[in-house]
């Protein structure tokens, strides 16, 4: 997929677990699991907005297009 989501990477900048962003955004940790793996179909706006405050990131930080 073309769509990178680059949560280990801010993650790793912040030293932050997954365990403590998922208490922190309110999101379980098997969702943010799905996520940081690439597995994810969609993301939605507010979830986003959580993650991004939580990680002090932008969205462009999170989300990264490369083409095939």
């Amino acid at each position: 997929m073309p769509i990178i989501i680059n949560l280990d990477v801010e993650l790793a900048k912040q030293k932050m677990k997954l365990t403590e962003l998922s208490d922190r955004v309110g999101i379980s940790i098997q969702n943010l699991s799905v996520l940081k793996t690439g597995k994810a179909k969609a993301i939605r706006f507010s979830t986003l907005e959580k993650l991004c405050e939580a990680l002090d990131c932008t969205p462009g930080d999170l989300i990264e297009y490369r083409r095939s």
